[in-house]
Parts: C-alpha cells; structure tokens; sequence
C-alpha cells in the first residue's frame, strides 16, 4: 500500500488514495500508522475517495481511531494531494466530508498546489447543534470549572464541536492536563476540542489546540476558525483576523453577510511511502 504524508502548518496526517488502495478498518490502521513510536506518526488518517455528490470524499481518523467530523488543515492536504497527483485538474474543488460538502480553491505554484482558501461552511451556535449541555440557546462566556479552577467559555461547531476560552496568559497552561479535562467534561456529551486563545490586536490573536482523539496539536484549522468566530461574539476582534498557532500562522474571515467562516493556508508534502 501506497501512503503520503502531508501537512498544514504542521498538523500532519497520512493520506491514503482510495481510488486504488482498500482500507478494511480504518479505526484501528488509524490507530497503527499513526503511533508516533512503531507506525508512521501523525495527527490523523485521511482517506481520499470517490464521491456520488461532489468531487471528492474526506474520510478523517484521530490518532485514536475516532471519527473526525470536519478538518480544516486536512482538507487543504487532501486538495494538495488531489491536484499534485492528477486526480483532477480543476482549482476550485467540491469536497465531501462527514459534516457536509465544503468547497475550497487551490493556490497553485509552479504547476503544484501549495494552498487553499477553504470555505468552512456556517459556524453553529446553537448549544444543542453543537452539543453543549446549557440551558441557554448559545453557550457565549460562560463557566465551566475544571481542577477547581474556574475558565470561561464560548461553544461553537464548525463540524466538530469547540470551547473556546480567551486568556492573558495562555502559554503557562498545562494542555496536557487541563485540555484532556476539558474535552471529557460532562457537558460535552460528545467530548469537545479545546482553544486556548489570547488576543493580541482587533486582527491578530494567538492560539493553543487540545483536539479531541490525538491531544495538543501544533495546528487546527477547525479551532483557528472557531476562535475567530468566538472573539467577534465576544467582541474582541474583527472578522478578519491572523491566527497564530504553534505550527504558523492561518488567515480566517467570518463573512457575517452570508454567514460563512474561510479559511486560507498551506499544505506541504513531507514524503511518499509503501507499506
């Protein structure tokens, strides 16, 4: 079997051509490859498949095995992979995923595609849609109480559910602990990934990832997209805003207008492999 590694900003997957390889169990060859001791090592798996109602299908795996509804620095991987090894010749693709159909362009470079502006779709803020167990229809600043220490928190599902929690000083913040905490808390009932955000400017913030399956992560286009989407709610930034995360730096703009979050940044190849 035939596999490429690939990455956005970092967040590395190892992506699987299924229009000639089969996977028979994807959980559990998720779980092998991407051991970072004795498989390939990775954040996540990605199946690249035919689709009945778009161009492409995105099948995504946690490091876990879990089901991953929607990734925004995978997409860009699987549009790279698609354009680079002619599977398609169109820059403006259409690509199924668990979540629905999202669209993307790809940049291209000296006949390759190194980029994409992804449109992710509608931000949820309802708690039910995305779930968070609230009385309230949005989750906006509210507390939750984690190791007895209390954060406050905005929810949002850009195909996976997101607490996002803004703080002065997120650096010194154990994700290891807090963030595994937090993604099994009782009012996720289908566990959470978690941002850590600090604002540095009405364009411009900085941000860590706790993602549900795999742990911290150097990026995530999901979170990125979230944390902007919570920062306009709570007023702390504009719409268009630099996200800097551990693994570089992603562009997102919620177009309130037609109330739809784009995201733009890389995807790199690292190396082709057979298994």
């Amino acid at each position: 079997m035939i596999f490429t590694k690939m990455h956005g900003l970092r967040n590395d997957y190892v992506c699987i051509n299924c229009f000639r390889e089969r996977v028979e169990d994807p959980p559990g060859f998720a779980r092998t490859l991407c051991d970072r001791h004795y498989g390939i090592g990775a954040d996540g798996l990605i199946l690249i498949c035919p689709s009945k109602v778009s161009d492409f299908k995105m099948e995504i795996y946690n490091s876990d095995g879990s089901v991953a509804g929607m990734c925004g620095n995978g997409i860009r991987c699987l549009g790279k992979y698609v354009y680079d090894y002619r599977l398609t010749g169109k820059e403006t693709l259409s690509i199924e995923t668990k979540s629905g159909i999202r669209n993307m362009h790809l940049h291209i470079q000296d006949g390759k595609a190194c980029g994409a502006m992804v449109d992710m779709g509608v931000p949820r803020l309802n708690a039910h849609s995305i779930p968070i167990l609230s009385e309230k229809d949005l989750v906006i600043n509210d507390p939750i109480e984690v190791q007895k220490k209390n954060y406050r928190m905005t929810g949002i599902s850009m195909g996976n559910p997101h607490a996002v929690i803004f703080s002065e000083e997120i650096n010194g913040i154990s994700l290891e602990e807090t963030g595994r905490e937090l993604e099994f808390h009782p009012r996720f009932p289908e566990r959470a990934n978690i941002e850590f955000c600090h604002v540095t400017a009405r364009d411009r913030m900085e941000i860590r990832v706790w993602e549900m399956g795999v742990g911290e992560t150097l990026a995530c286009g999901t979170g990125a997209c979230a944390a902007v989407v919570a920062s306009v709610l709570n007023d702390l930034t504009d719409e268009e805003v630099i996200v800097k995360l551990l693994g570089g730096e992603l562009s997102v703009r919620w177009d309130r207008k037609v109330n739809h979050v784009f995201l733009e940044g890389p995807a790199v190849k690292v190396f082709d492999g057979v298994l």
